[in-house]
């Protein structure tokens, strides 16, 4: 049991006049933290406490600044197994992907800002104008539970890095691991104020937080609906928003591509944390003249996906984060089979453990790409197989959903799946299978938000230009 009953703000852990909230493990479903709902009141104060902070962190040298991150990445490091073991428990995700993931990313990309402040251009000379790239101020960083230290720090470490100073609101459903970047960034050293922690629920808490005019810019990562409504408060006194939700994102096999890896790499990527992951490729594109062959592969390779205890080594696909969240893939399976289309692996509840919050892995075929299930984030391991005829055609259904996270295009030549990619409208598109790039800019287009953030456009995200006109 973590047992939780303080916040911090203005560099001391207070404890809350709030409720405790309990925190569930996925696969047992028995409490295994606590951590209290924070007041109106006391996110006024951690408001207060980042706004006092501001003028002397954001003068403070990009230099120390620097220290201050490499410092809290080394941290982040020695308690990373700490950390994969915590998310594995409240989020679900096996055990070895935890450790490689949920810590192992938080570290690189502290250290990446790190890094970077020591080539970031903070002023440059524009004719007669000096322009100055200034932090944006107070930010109010709220993130989700899927990746949910990974998502923090990819805003406080680039927000620090600019020099705003931060409050930060972590899901209720796995916020532990944000108590240890506290615990961490108080090690390091940061000055009091500089990052503040509150936990709660997103319609108290967070709508505090949000609406609070000490507050300059909010980061937000979750669904549409809560990012819409956080763009609508934030309106009222022009607040700085930058939004990352959901996705419905297309890995386009061409039809010279080589089925197998792609097939592979396609349900690895979309059953990834139990599909909750906003990048997932949950519609595999497939000509129609080699459907029945991706149809073979699919249901072959989809045994290989073990579901069992997260913190077993051999399973690879873990429980979802809540009840709510299990119950709403069922209801999509529910209108997946409702619709027609051909169920090729899960679709029951048989054979799964007693307890937790399990979905088994599911794959329907032959979905028309008009469909409920192949329009809609399902946040589920759910993937949706929809055949083509021509490139054409498969461009139009890649585009053809409200949202733009991510993609991905297989094709035997580069070239040409670089020329598809291309007249994808998706922020991020993988060309045959390569890796995830934590320096490149990540972020969607449409429905899926705006801003971006890691690398350096993650730090653009916090800075504005201040112009200087200066005599000849």
């Amino acid at each position: 049991m973590i047992d939780r009953d303080r916040l911090f703000i203005a560099g001391q852990w207070k404890r809350s006049a709030g409720r405790q909230i309990d925190v569930l493990d996925a696969a047992s479903e028995e409490v295994v933290g606590r951590v209290p709902e924070a007041t109106a009141d006391e996110v006024a104060q951690a408001c207060a406490a980042a706004r006092d902070a501001f003028p002397g962190w954001s003068s403070t040298d990009p230099s120390k600044r620097s220290e201050l991150l490499l410092k809290l990445s080394e941290i982040l490091d020695r308690r990373s197994g700490e950390v994969a073991e915590i998310v594995s428990r409240e989020v679900g995700m096996p055990i070895k992907l935890s450790k490689r993931i949920q810590a192992g990313l938080p570290v690189i990309v502290s250290r990446q800002y790190a890094e970077l402040l020591e080539t970031f251009r903070f002023e440059e000379q524009v004719g007669n104008s000096r322009v100055t790239m200034v932090p944006k101020g107070v930010v109010a960083a709220i993130t989700p539970w899927n990746y949910p230290l990974h998502q923090l720090v990819n805003k406080v470490a680039p927000a620090l890095a600019a020099g705003c100073t931060v409050v930060a609101k972590p899901s209720e459903e796995a916020p532990l691991s944000a108590f240890i970047l506290a615990e961490a960034i108080e090690e390091a050293g940061f000055p009091a104020g500089v990052f503040n922690l509150v936990t709660g629920y997103g319609g108290t808490t967070g709508k505090a937080l949000v609406e609070h005019p000490a507050v300059d810019m909010i980061s937000f990562t979750g669904s549409n609906a809560t990012g819409r409504a956080i763009a609508a408060m934030a309106a009222s006194t022009a607040k700085r928003v930058t939004l990352e939700m959901g996705g419905k994102s297309p890995s386009v096999l061409l039809d010279d591509a080589e089925m197998s890896p792609a097939v592979r790499s396609t349900l690895a990527n979309c059953f990834l944390n139990s599909g909750q992951t906003c990048t997932a490729l949950t519609r595999l594109l497939v000509p129609h003249s080699r459907i029945d062959e991706v149809e073979d592969l699919v249901a072959e390779q989809v045994k290989t996906f073990v579901v069992g205890d997260p913190q077993d080594p051999a399973t690879r696909l873990g429980p979802l984060v809540s009840a709510r969240q299990r119950d709403r893939v069922l209801d999509y399976i529910e209108k997946g089979k409702a619709s027609g289309a051909k169920i090729l692996a899960g679709g029951s509840r048989e054979n799964l453990p007693g307890k937790g919050y399990f979905v088994a892995p599911t794959v329907f075929s032959r979905v028309a790409a008009d469909s409920t299930i192949a329009q809609e984030e399902i946040f589920g391991p759910v993937l949706c197989i929809v055949p083509y005829e021509g490139e054409e055609e498969a461009v139009q259904i890649a585009n053809g959903t409200v949202y733009g996270l991510a993609a991905a295009v297989w094709s035997a030549d580069p070239e040409r799946a670089l020329r598809v990619a291309r007249r994808i409208r998706a922020g991020q598109i993988d060309i045959n299978g390569a890796p995830f790039n934590p320096r490149a800019p990540f972020g969607g287009f449409k429905q899926s938000g705006y801003g971006r953030e890691l690398g350096r456009w993650g730090l653009d995200e916090f800075v504005e230009p201040q112009s200087f006109q200066l005599p000849g």
